[in-house]
Formats: structure tokens, C-alpha cells, sequence
């Protein structure tokens, strides 16, 4: 489980997070919305320890996540697999290069190990076909196909989803959000996913909280949420597939 329990953080002049609460049980994708700028990307942050709260509690599993040491994040972190907006590959590199390195970078198999995982989880997204082929050759969607077989090489037990339909048409979007809820009803990986879209939210998702003021203002199931009265609920969620 991951949870979050009254956190808060400044950032320079910026109060980003105000009392930030709630709960990502396990095998349970929990979807995140919120105006730009509310700290949706932040909270992500201090779930993977890249950033510390001023105040309050971040624990996944019960761990305490600011309180660990280098090796004890580093352990965290390979039990997590992390989906940045549009994928984040390297350039020069081929796709199956992209999506070996966490394995290359984190774990002992050996290179014909590596080279079975990569390959099974590209047939998973469907790229088996582009394994040879480098990112400026391949469309967006694609890339984020190859992002999310990188995340989930190391077979986590959590993702984080940054914006995973950014800049994608509603059909390709579609497939990805198809493919995020396979990975939670397939795999059993717990998903947090940071989102502006309501196809996103509502596809994938089996929680909602909206941030407002650095916490959230209200959550609930998918179906709770659009039946909601509350105004951001319906602002998110109240209508179109975008």
C-alpha cells in the first residue's frame, strides 16, 4: 500500500502540497487530477523519494519512505516501475536497448535473461515488431508503449504514471489506457497515475481524488465520482472522453 498522511512542501515560494491524504490499496489503480500546478507531479516525487515532505508521512508497505537510507530507496525503487510523459526514451538507443536498461543497470540475469524479460514484455505492449528500431523513428504512441515495457521489465509491484495519454489522439489513448488496466488485472501491479483526461481517469482508474490547495478535495470510486455534485468533480469528470 502506498499512503500518504498529511503532507505538506514548499517549494521556493510555493506552498505545493497542504495537507496531502489518501490510500493506494494494493492491486488498485488510484488516479490523480487536479488543475496544472496542484502538485500531482510532486506527490509522485515523494512517493519514489526523489523529494522529501517538510512535513508528514509517505510510507509504502508500512516503510517510512523519507526516513531510508540510499541502498533502502534503491530497493524501493526496483520494486517500482516509473511511466514519464512520452515515454522518456534515448534517443540512440533501440527500443530493446531502452527497455533492457533497468534490467542491465539493477539486476544480476544474465544477457540472454535480459534479452527473454525485454521480450516479453514488449510482446505485452505489443511492440515486438519495433524491438530494432530507435525513438525518433517510431510514432507517440509507441514511445509510450516502449516506456511502460521499460517500467515493467523489472516485473514491480507498483507503477507510477506521469501523464501517460499526453499528446495522444483519443484512439491510441484509448489502447494505452486499455493496456495500464491489463497491467493492474494481469500482473496484480498496484498504479498510481497522475491524469487531466477523463478517458484516462475513468478507464483506468479505481479511485479519484482531485487536488485542490495542495490536498485532496474529494475522492471516491469512478462511479462515485461521476455521480458526484461536487463542481470539481464535475469540471474532471462531468462530461467528454478527452
Amino acid at each position: 500500500m502506498i499512503e500518504l498522511r498529511d503532507v505538506t512542501k514548499r517549494l521556493g515560494t510555493r506552498q505545493i502540497l497542504e495537507g496531502m491524504t489518501f490510500a493506494v490499496p494494493k492491486g488498485m489503480n488510484y488516479v490523480l487530477m487536479g488543475p496544472s500546478g496542484t502538485g500531482k507531479s510532486v506527490t509522485l516525487r515523494h512517493v519514489i523519494g526523489i523529494l522529501k515532505p517538510d512535513q508528514g508521512s509517505v510510507q509504502v508497505d508500512g516503510q517510512e519512505v523519507p526516513a531510508m537510507d540510499r541502498e533502502q530507496l534503491m530497493a524501493l525503487r526496483r520494486r517500482m516501475g516509473y511511466l514519464f510523459q512520452n515515454g522518456a526514451l534515448i534517443n540512440w538507443l533501440s527500443v530493446e536497448q531502452n527497455v533492457a536498461l533497468p534490467l542491465e543497470e539493477h539486476s544480476k540475469l544474465g544477457k540472454g535473461e535480459v534479452r527473454d524479460r525485454v521480450h516479453e514484455v514488449l510482446r505485452m505492449v505489443g511492440l515486438q515488431q519495433a524491438a530494432e528500431q530507435f525513438p525518433p523513428s517510431i510514432s507517440g504512441g509507441m514511445k509510450l508503449r516502449a516506456g511502460l515495457a521499460r517500467a515493467l521489465v523489472t516485473q514491480p509491484e507498483y507503477v507510477l504514471y506521469d501523464e501517460p495519454n499526453a499528446g495522444l489522439d483519443p484512439i491510441i489513448s484509448h489502447q494505452i489506457h486499455q493496456l495500464i488496466a491489463e497491467v493492474r488485472d494481469r500482473l496484480g501491479v498496484t498504479g498510481l497515475l497522475v491524469t487531466h483526461s477523463r478517458a484516462c481517469a475513468t478507464e483506468c482508474g479505481d479511485r479519484i481524488g482531485i487536488i485542490e490547495k495542495g490536498k485532496i478535495a474529494i475522492e471516491g470510486t469512478v462511479e462515485e465520482m461521476i455521480a458526484s455534485d461536487h463542481p470539481l468533480a464535475k469540471a474532471f469528470l462531468g462530461g467528454g472522453s478527452d
